[in-house]
């Protein structure tokens, strides 16, 4: 049994607290709790992926909601990591994007190591070199 088929998904954005442990522990980086509170409630779009009461998977899409968007905090529990559910939580995400967004919407994505590979498969292209990611950390 994978660990997909033995989640409860839900569309919803996490609580704060159970998001800075699981990018933590996902190994992405770490966001204070001020910055989380502020965030969270700006999401256009979420995923959560429970065993239990535990939060094993999230994504979420940001942005003003039609014209430009980011796909962000894709993050799975690193036990739970190459399994399917990223892949679960991205399809969510796709799913919603079609049925939701304009033809006109431009949405983008950072890629980190080998996660291009998952991204691609739902359309998403390497910008360079027409363009690049850029950004400012604070």
């Amino acid at each position: 049994m994978n660990a997909a088929s033995n989640c409860q998904f839900r569309d919803a954005v996490p609580t704060v607290e159970d998001y800075c442990q699981l990018r933590a522990l996902a190994g992405l980086s770490a966001k204070t709790h001020e910055a989380a509170e502020r965030a969270l409630p700006n999401t256009v779009f979420g995923v959560c992926a429970y065993q239990g009461s535990e939060l094993v998977a999230m994504g979420r899409i940001i942005g003003d909601g039609g014209c430009h968007l980011q796909v962000c905090d894709i993050a799975v529990l690193p036990r739970l990591q190459g399994q399917g559910l990223g892949k679960q939580v991205m399809a969510r995400l796709d799913a919603w994007m079609r049925a939701n967004l304009p033809p006109s919407a431009y949405v983008s994505l950072l890629a980190d190591g080998e996660a291009h590979r998952l991204y691609a498969q739902f359309g998403f292209a390497p910008t360079a070199p027409a363009s690049i990611g850029m950004y400012r950390r604070f």
